[in-house]
């Protein structure tokens, strides 16, 4: 008879999983990290320097003696503009498209090369389109660029009380390479 309680007690000791109450726990979503998103269109100021040389050639006028045009004209300043473009990012990488347009007075004026002659260059503009691809490392986007961009410049001569001038715009190619920070957003 004792082997038979002890046998009672064991089995009423004993339960199983289903016949315990458990409480449900919360579901919770798993965290995810905020990134800065750098889909968006934009427009921005900028400024910076510019360094030009000029070589002026009397190639043209069928001859080439040293007189005149045939030196080169070095000249710098500063410039300002402004762009404006749009991106679109695809998990970390983002392309898009950038147009700028900057001014400048950035001239120089020679009345070296002969006597009572004087002449001057002045670029006014300079303005690109350019494709761009990067990569974002949240705030931070690292980029290269590249396409067309345009530089406006006018000319003046004067001799002996006669003067003329002329404008020309140059088009040409950019590449470069770029990082920006997100401040605000």
């Amino acid at each position: 008879m004792l082997a038979a309680a002890a046998i009672a007690v064991s089995l009423s000791g004993t339960a199983s999983a289903a016949d315990l109450r458990v409480r449900a726990r919360p579901v919770y979503a798993p965290a995810v990290a905020a990134f800065y998103n750098w889909t968006g269109c934009y427009v921005g100021g900028n400024g910076g320097g510019f360094w030009a040389t000029r070589r002026f050639s009397n190639d043209g006028f069928g001859f080439n003696n040293g007189i005149g045009f045939g030196d080169n004209h070095t000249a710098s300043g500063g410039i300002a503009g402004v762009q404006a473009g749009c991106n679109y990012q695809m998990g970390p990488w983002v392309l898009g498209i950038q147009g700028d347009w900057d001014w400048g007075r950035v001239s120089e004026d020679d009345g070296r090369a002969v006597p009572f002659f004087t002449d001057h260059w002045q670029t006014k503009s300079l303005a690109s389109v350019t494709g761009r691809g990067g990569y974002a490392w949240d705030r931070f986007l690292l980029y290269v660029k590249g396409g067309g961009a345009w530089l406006r410049t006018d000319f003046s001569f004067q001799t002996a009380g006669t003067a003329f001038s002329v404008s020309d715009t140059r088009s040409g190619w950019t590449v470069g390479v770029g990082g920006e920070y997100a401040f605000l957003g």
